[in-house]
């Protein structure tokens, strides 16, 4: 039976009018609301293990702008810290670790996921799912194993991930048995997250671009693949989004490759060249606005989305950002923004019908 979540029914394939909305990183520091709970916890790690700011950090934005999902409250380190590799975040400069030095530091980390360590996330799973509207889709998420493990072995992020590359390189075999220690935890916590109310997940492959060719389906690919052929034996109607930023294959070749319902894409595919690189019907997809022409505003926000809504009008297609809302967009783009999505579909009408 077909959802009645647009969302939903567009990871089932279904083209929806006008296409479902939501935001990556809608969550977070451009809102005031958002600014003004996270005061509250200095500690970051600890806010997002705190079942109740957790949920209503994720509530925010879907009950300010009415987004067509909620996406759980999080980050993607909570895997490694529940693997006995701890996480902490400085403000003002991310996330930090000790450094992986080599294979000793890979046998060191737990043969198994902590979950009891995850039971706060799964706590707000449960929180959030009570308050949310019907007509509004849950999603969960977690890091792809090549973006994770960089954090892991650098200690940090990186921009060009040359630490996790070296590693890779000097200890093949300590990285396969990194990358899988990843992929089994990665499967734990999304089952968990399924059983306590999340309706999809979406696999952050943020460091893609990263990944010499070569390398690109055993490193990241088929790592991802793997988790998602792991839920879904677990939890049939699982259902993905693999978002890999910079990947530079076609995304009906990601599908493919992962056997994702739905191919996140980034801001610089041309949304003109898409039927050539996901024919109709194959595929979900979602994306892909600059997050900077969000933060402008104004004629350029205006251009950028008409020319995704038009450049995506034969596909089933969950309009998004082609990465993360960055902290100083003002928050009467995205309220525009929203208008302008949902508006365009009767403004599109109207000029056929004329």
């Amino acid at each position: 039976m077909s959802s009645a979540k647009p969302l939903l029914r567009v990871l089932e394939g279904t083209r929806v009018d006008p296409p479902p909305i939501w935001l990556m990183r809608q969550a977070g520091r451009f809102l005031p609301e958002y600014r003004a709970l996270r005061a509250k916890c200095p500690d970051f790690m600890a806010f997002i293990h705190d079942p109740v700011l957790a949920a209503e950090a994720t509530l925010q934005p879907v009950r300010r702008f009415g987004f067509d999902a909620a996406i759980l409250f999080s980050d993607i380190l909570v895997i490694p810290d529940a693997l006995n590799w701890p996480v902490t975040f400085i403000e003002g400069e991310g996330p930090r670790l000790s450094p992986m030095a080599g294979p000793g530091d890979v046998a060191a980390l737990r043969s198994e996921l902590d979950l009891a360590r995850l039971a706060p996330i799964c706590e707000t799973i449960k929180r959030v799912k009570a308050e949310l509207a019907e007509n509004c889709a849950f999603l969960g998420f977690c890091g792809a194993p090549w973006t994770v493990a960089s954090y892991m072995i650098a200690g940090h992020g990186t921009t060009d991930l040359a630490p996790a590359r070296l590693f890779a390189y000097r200890y093949p075999k300590a990285f396969r048995e990194l990358i899988d220690r990843l992929v089994e935890a990665s499967i734990a916590y999304l089952v968990a997250q399924f059983e306590c109310g999340i309706e999809a997940a979406q696999i952050f492959e943020s460091w893609a671009s990263a990944i010499p060719k070569p390398f690109l389906e055993k490193w990241s690919l088929d790592p991802i693949r793997r988790i998602i052929a792991g839920v879904q034996g677990k939890v049939k109607a699982a259902r993905f989004i693999v978002f890999a930023k910079g990947c530079a294959l076609a995304p009906a070749t990601i599908a493919k490759m992962t056997g994702a319902e739905c191919i996140g894409l980034d801001w610089r595919l041309d949304p003109a060249s898409l039927d050539s690189l996901a024919p109709d019907g194959q595929i979900a997809l979602q994306g892909n606005l600059d997050p900077v022409a969000l933060v402008a505003g104004g004629e350029a926000l205006e251009a950028a989305t008409g020319r995704i809504l038009r450049g995506f009008a034969h596909h089933a297609h969950i309009f998004n950002l082609g990465h993360g809302i960055v902290p100083q967009t003002p928050v009467e783009h995205v309220a525009s923004l929203v208008a302008m999505v949902r508006g365009f579909h009767a403004f599109a009408a109207e000029r056929r019908t004329a």
